[in-house]
């Protein structure tokens, strides 16, 4: 191996101090404090008296026995089983319809970005309003003679359809900000692809399948992740939703908001959050790798 020149050692120095306040930054706030996270794991907390007993292995054990988990892990997947596939595919072909030739696409492209700029908090006061007892989606069906007058559904406290309507109000606001990347991405699509496959015979929809999509595997990928990853740490909505419970009937209950439980409400053991946290991080690196492999492609070019 050839030594390193004089102007190769002084690029990595510089290399080296340029990253340092990052690293530093990233060492003290992430680093020791994922380190401080997985040593509370073994240890039962009280806050209240600042005690901190060893207990080995006692808060994994029972966070594999507790039903609570299970069902919070239950509600976290099925909502990233859901929402992310969803939120992926109507983004592709919004993304697709807007970047043809079609009438105002620019007015459109404003105007569907608009969600993305609206905070999470207000959305969710928003959509509670909307699929309240009184509120203008049970007005609707009421209209359209789904449902008989006076008798709405009561979405935000019926088990059967609190998360459903959080997922809806996540997939509509996220796909918005999914779809800006998508057409990012289909600027830099050749025009040659799409007459290659005109001249072959190919119709819109096998462009789309057979041009479009393997183009864009690697923003799918991308998508893929980084939709997994939020929706498997979603909180805010939840909690917003059941006003910190979880309900009804723990049907909004999330991995993230059982955390938050433990850890600052009346339960004061932040001992067992904290391996509720790790067991996520390890189920959100799993999921994610997995997700990965099955979708990493190299680009066409």
């Amino acid at each position: 191996m050839a030594k390193p020149t004089k102007r190769q050692l002084q690029e990595w120095k510089q290399g080296y101090l340029f990253i340092t306040p990052a690293v530093l930054v990233i060492g003290v706030f992430i680093g020791i404090a994922a380190l401080f996270v997985v040593y509370l794991s073994f240890m039962k907390v009280n806050l209240f008296t600042d005690t901190y007993t060893f207990v080995k292995l006692d808060n994994y054990l029972r966070l594999f026995k507790d039903p609570t988990a299970r069902k919070a892990l239950t509600n976290s997947l099925t909502f990233s089983l859901i929402v992310v596939p969803s939120q992926t595919v109507i983004a592709l072909v919004v993304a697709s319809v807007l970047n043809g030739k079609i009438k105002g696409k620019y007015a459109f492209r404003t105007i569907y970005f608009l969600p993305t700029l609206t905070s999470s908090s207000a959305l969710t006061l928003i959509f509670m309003f909307m699929f309240s007892v009184t509120g203008p989606i049970n007005m609707f069906l009421i209209k359209m003679g789904i449902l008989p007058v006076g008798e709405g559904i009561n979405f935000l406290n019926n088990p059967s359809f609190a998360l459903k309507v959080i997922m809806i109000m996540n997939i509509w606001s996220t796909v918005p900000q999914y779809t800006t990347m998508y057409l990012a991405s289909l600027q830099d699509l050749p025009a040659s692809l799409y007459e290659a496959a005109s001249i072959d015979g190919a119709n819109s929809f096998k462009k789309f399948m057979n041009v479009t999509v393997p183009y864009l595997k690697p923003i799918t990928t991308y998508v893929l992740l980084t939709g997994i990853i939020g929706t498997l740490q979603m909180f805010d909505q939840a909690y917003i939703f059941s006003n910190g419970s979880g309900g009804p009937a723990n049907s909004t209950l999330t991995v993230s908001l059982m955390v938050y439980r433990y850890a600052f409400g009346s339960n004061n053991a932040m001992g067992y959050a904290s391996t509720i946290a790790i067991v996520l991080a390890v189920v959100i690196m799993a999921v994610s790798f997995l997700s990965e492999k099955l979708n990493a492609s190299e680009s066409l070019y």
